[in-house]
C-alpha cells in the first residue's frame, strides 16, 4: 500500500480518518458491538474458520452482543448511557486468529495443497 494511502487511513495522521473512527465508535457503542463483530462468517470462510478456532466463551460473548444489537435495533432503542460508556468497540478478539488462518491458507496455496475448507453449493 502506498505511503500516501496509509497516511490517509491512519487516524493518528489524518483528520478525516479520525472523524470516521470516532463516528464508527459512537455507532458501535450505541448497540454494544465491537468492530470484529461486523465480520460475517457466511461471507468469508476464513472468518468462519477463525471463529471455530476461538475459545467457546469468546464466541458466545460475540453471539450475545449480536443478539442484543439486533434486539435493540428492532425496538428502535440504544443501549443505556452507562453501558455505552463501558463498551470497547475497537478491542480486537478476532484479528490475530484471522491473520493466522489467512497465513495458513496462503501457505497451503503456495505449496499447491488442497484447501482445508471450500464453499460447496448444495
Amino acid at each position: 500500500m502506498s505511503s500516501f494511502l496509509q497516511g490517509l487511513l491512519d487516524p493518528k495522521k489524518s483528520r478525516l480518518a479520525a472523524v470516521h473512527m470516532k463516528s464508527l465508535s459512537r455507532r458501535l457503542r450505541n448497540y454494544g458491538l465491537r468492530y470484529d463483530d461486523l465480520y460475517d462468517p457466511y461471507y468469508d470462510l476464513d472468518v468462519k474458520e477463525a471463529l471455530n478456532r476461538l475459545p467457546r466463551e469468546i464466541v458466545d460473548a460475540r453471539h450475545q452482543r449480536l443478539k442484543r444489537a439486533m434486539d435493540l435495533s428492532m425496538k428502535h432503542q440504544y443501549l443505556a448511557e452507562d453501558l455505552q460508556a463501558m463498551q470497547t468497540p475497537f478491542r480486537s478478539y478476532l484479528q490475530e486468529m484471522l491473520a493466522l488462518v489467512k497465513r495458513e491458507r496462503a501457505e497451503r496455496e503456495a505449496l499447491g495443497a488442497l484447501p482445508l475448507y471450500q464453499r460447496s453449493i448444495p
